[in-house]
C-alpha cells in the first residue's frame, strides 16, 4: 500500500518460514506490481527470487530493503493458483513461500539458477505467393528443384526446418540460398520449444460413445461451475472417451483450457498419444522425467497460450493457464498424487480448490475410488457416476485364485525321496507355468506383476538367522543380482554380497525371498524363447525407459512384461490376454491403516489390464491369504463389497475418511534424544488440547516409527485425530510453527498421510 512515498508490497520466499516479508518499491520501478510476480529481492545478503502477494503497508520504525527488479512483465502464478496456493499452505501447515516455489518451474524459481537458453531452429519461409499453376510454370521454369523444394514447404504450412527440408527434397544448400536470392523464401531462426513428444503419434478415440458413456458425458457437461464428478469406471469402460469428450465440450467455450493429471511418469505416453489423437498440438506436457528446458518450454507455451490443454503428473495441477474449465484426475486413488516433501499436498484435494477458484468442473476418475472419494460423494459433495461395463461389449476376465500354500505342499508331497527342492514352485506354480505356455503358443502377451523389485527382499544366514540391513536404516538390505550387491531401497546404501555370514563367520547365508530379477531369470529359465521386458525402478531410471518398453510392448515385441505396480493401471494392450499376480500379499500386512485398500486396488488395476480387445483374457492370483476380504473381493471384481468392509473396518477405532488425521515424524541422529523430544512436543500438544478445550481432538502415541531409523536418523512419530477438518488445519499450523525440538532435530507435520511407515 502507498503510504506517503513508500510503496510497500509483500513478498513470499522459498524459505522455511511462516511469514512473508515487506520490501518497498523504489522510484524507477512500474507501480503497481501484480500479486502473482517474480520479484528479485535482497535475503540473507543474497538476491533472491520471490512472488509479490500484493501491496502492504510499511511497519512503523523499520528501514524497509528495495526490490531490486520485477522480473516478470505479467504474473507467472494468476490469482487461481494464489488461492490454491494459499489454502495449500493453510491446510497442509506449509510455509507459504515453499509452496509457491513448488509451483513453479525450476528454472523460473531461483536466482541462483539461469533459465536455459531458448532453442532456436533454422527455418525457410515462403514469403512470395505463387497461387496459380502458371505462376509457378513461369517461375520454375528452369529450376525443378526449387519447384521440388517450394511444392514441399507448401504442403508443410509454408514454414520447415531447414535441414529437414533439405533431406526431403533432397537439394544442396545451394538451392535454397538461389530461392532466397530470388525472394521466394527467407531463412531465419526461429524459436522452437522443446516438446520430447512431438514426433509421437497420436491415437484416435473411438468414434461413437456408449450409451453410458453418453451420459457421464452428458452429466458432467451440464454441471454447474466448481462441480466435482467422482467417474467410478470399471477397467477398460473407457474413462478416458469420457474425458476426451468433456475436454471436447469445454474448450468449444472461448477462452476456455484444462488440466489432465496422471499419477504416474509411465502413463504419460499412452496418455499424451490418446489426447493429441483428439487435440493435436493443443497438449502440451509437464512432468518432473522432462529436462530443466523441456518443462520451462511446456509452462511458457501454456501461459502464452499456444497450448490449451496442460497434461501431466501431480505438479501438473500447477500449469499457468487462465480460465480453465476442467480438471481431471485420472486414477484418482493413486498415492503418487501425494507429495512427500513440503509442501506436503494431495494433488486430488488441491485440483478440487483450484478447479472452484476458476470455477471449473472436476473429475475424479478410477476403477477403484478411494475411500476419501467414495465417502465424499456418499455425503453429496461429488456427483458418482458409473460405467458398470466395459466398451465395445468387452466382459471383465475371470480369475483365478492359486493358493501358494497348497501349491507348496503338493509339490512336496509329489517330490521324490532325496530329491532337492526346486524353489520355483513358490514363483512360478504350474496353473501359471500352463497359461503362460498357452500365451507364448499363441502368439498372445502376458503381464507378470510382483510389487518387490531387486532379486530376494533379503540375504540370511541359515545358521544362525543373521539378516544383512542397512547401517544406515532399521530395514534389510535388499539382494539385486545386476549389477550384483546389497542395496537399500531408503537410502540407496550398498554393499558387496558377502561370502560369509558377518554374524558367526559361517558359509550358509543365503538370499531370501523374492523380487522382479529373480521372477524375470525363472521365466527366462523356464521359457528360453520368450521375448521378456522387465519394468521397475531399476529399468526405468533412463530418461524414455518407461516410454521406450511400453512401445516394445505395443509393437508386439515383448512376449512377456514383468513390472512391479507401475504396469498395474492406465496400461492398453488388446492382445494381453493373460495378467499373473506372482505375490499378492506383499503389501498386505504393512502396519498401515491402508494396507488393505492399497492391495485391493492393485490387484483390481492389475487384473484390469487383461482381456481388453477380442481375444478376452484371463487373470491368475498367486496368494497365501485367499480367504482375505481385500483379495476375495479383488478376485469379484466386487468393488462395492470392499468398501463396505473396509469401511466398516475405519470406523471404531477411527480413521480416515471418518476422522481427518496428521502424521507428527520427529526425527534425529541420537535414538534416546529423539524419542525424549518427541515424547515432549506430543506431552505440550496435550496440554495444549486441554487448555484450549479442543474437543474430539484425539493423539495416537507417541511410538517409534514402523521403519524406526532411515538415512542414519532415527524416527518417532504420533497421531492427530479429530473429525473437524478445520480444526486440524489449525492445530497443526500451530504445531509446525510453534513447536519447539532440540538442534538437529527435525520436526515434521503431514496433514492427510497416505502412508504411516
Amino acid at each position: 500500500m502507498t503510504v506517503g512515498s513508500a510503496r510497500c508490497i509483500e513478498v513470499a520466499l522459498p524459505a522455511p518460514l511462516f511469514r512473508t516479508f515487506t520490501y518497498v518499491v523504489p522510484e524507477g520501478i512500474a507501480w503497481p506490481v501484480a500479486p502473482g510476480t517474480r520479484v528479485l529481492v535482497p535475503f540473507r545478503n543474497r538476491p533472491e527470487i520471490g512472488i509479490c502477494l500484493g501491496e502492504a503497508e510499511p511497519p512503523v520504525g523499520i528501514t524497509l530493503k528495495a526490490v531490486q527488479a520485477v522480473v516478470d512483465s505479467e504474473p507467472s502464478l494468476p490469482a487461481p493458483l494464489l488461492h490454491t496456493a494459499r489454502w495449500i499452505a493453510d491446510w497442509y501447515a506449509a510455509p507459504i513461500g515453499l509452496t509457491l516455489r513448488a509451483m513453479l518451474p525450476t528454472a523460473l524459481a531461483s536466482a541462483a539458477t539461469p533459465a536455459p537458453a531458448p532453442r532456436t531452429t533454422r527455418v525457410v519461409r515462403i514469403v512470395q505467393e505463387l497461387p496459380s499453376l502458371l505462376q509457378r510454370e513461369q517461375t520454375f521454369a528452369r529450376a525443378k528443384q526449387q519447384r521440388a523444394v517450394y511444392d514441399l514447404l507448401e504442403a508443410q504450412g509454408g514454414t520447415a526446418p531447414l535441414e529437414a527440408l533439405r533431406q526431403q527434397a533432397g537439394c544442396s544448400p545451394g538451392v535454397i540460398v538461389a530461392m532466397v536470392k530470388r525472394g521466394l523464401v527467407e531463412v531465419r531462426d526461429e524459436v522452437r520449444p522443446r516438446d520430447p513428444f512431438a514426433d509421437r503419434a497420436g491415437v484416435a478415440p473411438p468414434p461413437h460413445p456408449s450409451p453410458a458413456q453418453r451420459d457421464a458425458i452428458d452429466a458432467i457437461i451440464a454441471g454447474a461451475p466448481g462441480d466435482t464428478f467422482l467417474l467410478h469406471g470399471i477397467t477398460g469402460s473407457g474413462k478416458t472417451l469420457v474425458y476426451i469428450e468433456v475436454l471436447r465440450a469445454v474448450l468449444r467455450q472461448p477462452g476456455r483450457t484444462a488440466i489432465v493429471l496422471v499419477p504416474e511418469i509411465a502413463l504419460t505416453s499412452q496418455t499424451v498419444d490418446r489426447f493429441r489423437g483428439a487435440f493435436g498440438d493443443d497438449v502440451a506436457v509437464l512432468h518432473s522425467g522432462l529436462s530443466d528446458g523441456e518443462r520451462l518450454d511446456a509452462w511458457l507455451a501454456l501461459r502464452r497460450g499456444e497450448r490449451r490443454i496442460a497434461v501431466g503428473a501431480r505438479s501438473a495441477l500447477f500449469a499457468p493457464l487462465s480460465n480453465v474449465g476442467v480438471v481431471i484426475v485420472d486414477e484418482e486413488h493413486e498415492g503418487s498424487y501425494k507429495q512427500s516433501e513440503t509442501p506436503r499436498y494431495h494433488a486430488r484435494e488441491a485440483a478440487i480448490v483450484r478447479a472452484r477458484a476458476e470455477g471449473a468442473l472436476v473429475v475424479l476418475g478410477s476403477a477403484t475410488p478411494s475411500l476419501e472419494s467414495w465417502e465424499r460423494a456418499a455425503r453429496g459433495h461429488a456427483v458418482h457416476l458409473t460405467l458398470p461395463e466395459r466398451a465395445g461389449g468387452a466382459v471383465l476376465p475371470p480369475v483365478q485364485v492359486v493358493d501358494l500354500r497348497e501349491a507348496v505342499r503338493d509339490a512336496l508331497a509329489q517330490r521324490a525321496p532325496g530329491a532337492p527342492w526346486d524353489p520355483v514352485t513358490g514363483i512360478l506354480t504350474r496353473p501359471l507355468v500352463s497359461a503362460l505356455a498357452e500365451r507364448l503358443d499363441r502368439g498372445e502377451q502376458s503381464l507378470l506383476q510382483l510389487n518387490r523389485r531387486g532379486y530376494a527382499a533379503y540375504v540370511q544366514c541359515h545358521a544362525c538367522g543373521h539378516v544383512e540391513t542397512c547401517p544406515n536404516c532399521s530395514i534389510s538390505l535388499t539382494y539385486h543380482r545386476i549389477p550384483e550387491g546389497l542395496v537399500c531401497h531408503y537410502c540407496q546404501h550398498q554393499a558387496d554380497m558377502p561370502s560369509h555370514c558377518t554374524a558367526c563367520s559361517t558359509t550358509t547365508i543365503r538370499p531370501r525371498g523374492l523380487g522382479t530379477q529373480q521372477v524375470e531369470r525363472v521365466v527366462a529359465e523356464r521359457f528360453p524363447s520368450a521375448r521378456i521386458a522387465r519394468m521397475d525402478v531399476d529399468t526405468t531410471t533412463g530418461k524414455w525407459a518407461h516410454t521406450q518398453i511400453l512401445d516394445r510392448v505395443g509393437r508386439g515385441e515383448v512376449d512377456i512384461l514383468l513390472g512391479t505396480q507401475m504396469i498395474a493401471k492406465g496400461l492398453d494392450f488388446p492382445n494381453v490376454t493373460l495378467v499373473g499376480v506372482i505375490d499378492a500379499d506383499t503389501g498386505l500386512n504393512l502396519p498401515d491403516f491402508r494396507a488393505a485398500e492399497r492391495t485391493f486396488q492393485l490387484l483390481s488395476q492389475v487384473a484390469g489390464r487383461a482381456g481388453r480387445g477380442p481375444k478376452g483374457g484371463e487373470v491368475l492370483v498367486q496368494t497365501r491369504s485367499p480367504d482375505h476380504y481385500a483379495v476375495r473381493h479383488a478376485l469379484a471384481h466386487d468393488v462395492d463389497g470392499f468398501v463396505r468392509e473396509e469401511l466398516s473396518m475405519r470406523r471404531l477405532p477411527a480413521y480416515p475418511p471418518f476422522v481427518s488425521l496428521a502424521n507428527v515424524v520427529v526425527s534425529g541422529a541420537d535414538q534416546k534424544g529423539t524419542a525424549q523430544a518427541c515424547i515432549a512436543v506430543a506431552t505440550w500438544v496435550e496440554a495444549l488440547v486441554r487448555a484450549k478445550s479442543l474437543r474430539g481432538v484425539v493423539l495416537v502415541g507417541p511410538a517409534p516409527c514402523p521403519i524406526d531409523r532411515i538415512k542414519e536418523r532415527w524416527r518417532w512419530h504420533f497421531l492427530i485425530k479429530t473429525s473437524q477438518p478445520s480444526l486440524l488445519s489449525r492445530l497443526a499450523r500451530y504445531v509446525a510453527e510453534r513447536a519447539t525440538v532440540p538442534h538437529g532435530v527435525r520436526l515434521v507435520v503431514d496433514r492427510d498421510p497416505v502412508a504411516l511407515l
